[in-house]
């Protein structure tokens, strides 16, 4: 099952099931001031980071299919890639963090914990090892310096 659904289908799903939960979980609605600043400010610095990256593969020229990390053409170890290894999965995961502030339901959290644990386990641990293999010094020195997430 290593790499077989898009990422963004399993973001989706994610939140469509936070939205199922705050609809109709009893409990869990939460509110505090500012609310929905931080709700507007995580989705603000998910945006940047996505698009920041993209911009990086787009112009360098290697594919942005994560589920085809074999045909990567080149590594990328600067801009947000010098501070995460994996941006666009965590521009995902801070939408989802705004996604459920913005619901106000605390079980959310647990979801985007469960959206980072099923990340790592199939997606992003079968990522790294097609790209171990594709660039191999460089990529292990490169994990060793740069954490997955930030």
């Amino acid at each position: 099952m290593e790499l077989k659904l898009p990422p963004v289908f399993i973001f989706f799903f994610y939140a469509f099931t936070m939205y199922l939960l705050a609809e109709y979980l009893p409990f869990g609605y939460f509110d505090f001031f500012g609310r929905n600043y931080l709700t507007k400010i995580l989705l603000a610095f998910a945006v940047i980071i996505v698009f920041a990256s993209l911009i990086q593969f787009f112009r360098n020229n290697t594919t942005v299919d994560p589920r085809k990390p074999s045909k990567s053409s080149k590594l990328i170890t600067n801009g947000v890639y010098a501070y995460s290894r994996n941006p666009m999965y965590l521009g995902m995961l801070l939408s989802l963090l705004a996604f459920g502030a913005w619901l106000g339901n605390a079980f959310n959290v647990l979801l985007a914990a469960g959206f980072v644990a099923y990340m790592n386990r199939y997606q992003i641990i079968p990522e790294e090892r097609a790209l171990l293999n594709t660039f191999g010094k460089s990529y292990s020195q490169y994990l060793t310096t740069v954490r997955r997430w930030f």
